[in-house]
């Protein structure tokens, strides 16, 4: 069988704040991490090729004598992933300039790791095959929010094969009954939930406690709660251990974090380990029904999304105030900490302390010491190796914390 490797290339720089601490496989989107959808479908646990201050988080897999390396920010399906398979030796499947996969058996050097930190795959001396199936590519931060509806469709195929449904409980009341798939070992207390538009999952030990509105499609993966009244329209993700409650629509808010009261939540990313303070509010939608622009860190300017509904992007470990509003299409950065009243700037740098009337620097170790209590909330430690992706994320986003000039 050939090594699984999954490689972080210049997409890497295009989706922060979201991939300052972790690889592209292990963002989540649809019900399962990009990681997880792949080992899935080639039966097998994968190595990574990442950024060198992410390298000690992953499992490291040496390249063997026969390999299958794979771009990280593509989503796999059957057709895909069978077209993969059969490529021969020193083959490279293409999307024009894309990169998809490419097969290697020790002639070649596969790929190059440059100094901007990200993977080129040198792919010259390789026979190129033509992509022929359909596929989702992640390469911006709103592509989370934009393609999740494809994503948990693709996924519910695997939940199907995978997984044991339990009966759907007779005190809530299900339309598009053959839409929904409750997990055995998740919670439903009396709701109204709509699945005649789109799919809703409910994993293991999941929660939806009594009153909640819920219009599909939905994931809501393990140890996630939905709470008392929560409204929620799809397509929208939540999970693992994320709590919810207030209005969520078309959003992903990743593992561990928190939007636990009332206020508005759309077309919007929240990594893993954030928290929003009671009756935050985002807006999506600007009040001249244009585009949205959003700051990229790619091209380090505002870039036009195309997209008349963009919310709030925000990277691991933030947090926000009560009553904090987020202008339309806000990126929040890595450990930043928000409050006060009024708009504060659409780009929110790591580890900014403040809001409206200016912003100080969040003190490392203060942050340090602040997720270590937040893990411990959850009976998990902060380890060294995360620690060192904090401070290496504290260094590298100096240049735009101007007020420490």
């Amino acid at each position: 069988m050939s090594n699984l490797i999954l490689f972080d290339d210049h997409t890497w720089h295009q989706l922060l704040p979201l991939s300052f601490t972790k690889s592209i496989a292990d963002l989540r989107i649809g019900i399962f991490t990009i990681r997880q959808k792949w080992e899935y479908y080639m039966q097998q646990k994968s190595g990574t090729l990442t950024l060198s201050h992410l390298e000690s988080l992953y499992p490291h897999k040496n390249l063997g004598k026969d390999n299958l390396i794979i771009n990280s920010s593509i989503l796999p399906n059957k057709e895909l992933v069978r077209q993969i398979k059969h490529l021969a030796e020193e083959e490279v499947l293409m999307d024009g300039e894309v990169v998809i996969a490419l097969r290697h058996k020790s002639k070649h050097p596969p790929l190059i790791h440059k100094a901007s930190g990200e993977w080129v795959p040198l792919v010259d001396d390789y026979q190129e095959i033509k992509v022929e199936a359909a596929y989702l590519h992640i390469q911006q931060p709103w592509d989370f929010f934009k393609l999740n509806e494809q994503a948990i469709t693709t996924d519910f195929e695997i939940v199907r094969a995978s997984k044991k449904a339990a009966p759907l409980p007779a005190s809530s009341h299900f339309i598009g009954k053959d839409n929904v798939f409750i997990e055995e070992g998740a919670t439903i207390n009396p709701s109204f939930v709509d699945a005649s538009n789109g799919l809703v999952y409910f994993a293991k030990g999941s929660k939806l406690l009594g009153g909640a509105m819920v219009s599909g499609s939905l994931a809501m993966c393990e140890h996630s709660v939905l709470k008392l009244g929560a409204k929620i329209y799809g397509p929208t993700t939540f999970g693992p251990y994320v709590k919810v409650g207030g209005e969520v629509g078309n959003t992903v808010i990743m593992g561990y974090s928190n939007k636990g009261h009332d206020g508005y939540l759309g077309n919007s990313v929240l990594g893993e380990w954030c928290n929003l303070g009671a009756d935050t509010n985002s807006s999506n939608l600007k009040n001249n029904y244009g585009q949205v622009k959003v700051w990229s860190y790619a091209s380090e300017k505002m870039e036009n999304t195309g997209l008349q509904f963009c919310g709030l992007i925000m990277g691991d470990h933030s947090k926000c105030g009560i009553n904090t509003m987020f202008n339309t299409g806000t990126i929040v950065g890595v450990s930043a900490n928000i409050f006060g009243a009024g708009f504060p700037p659409k780009m929110i740098p790591s580890f900014a302390w403040g809001g409206v009337d200016g912003f100080t620097t969040y003190d490392l170790n203060k942050a340090i010491d602040t997720a270590k209590v937040v893990y411990g909330r959850r009976k998990r430690s902060l380890e060294k190796a995360e620690q060192a992706v904090l401070k290496a994320v504290f260094e590298m986003t100096k240049t735009y914390r101007d007020w420490e000039d």
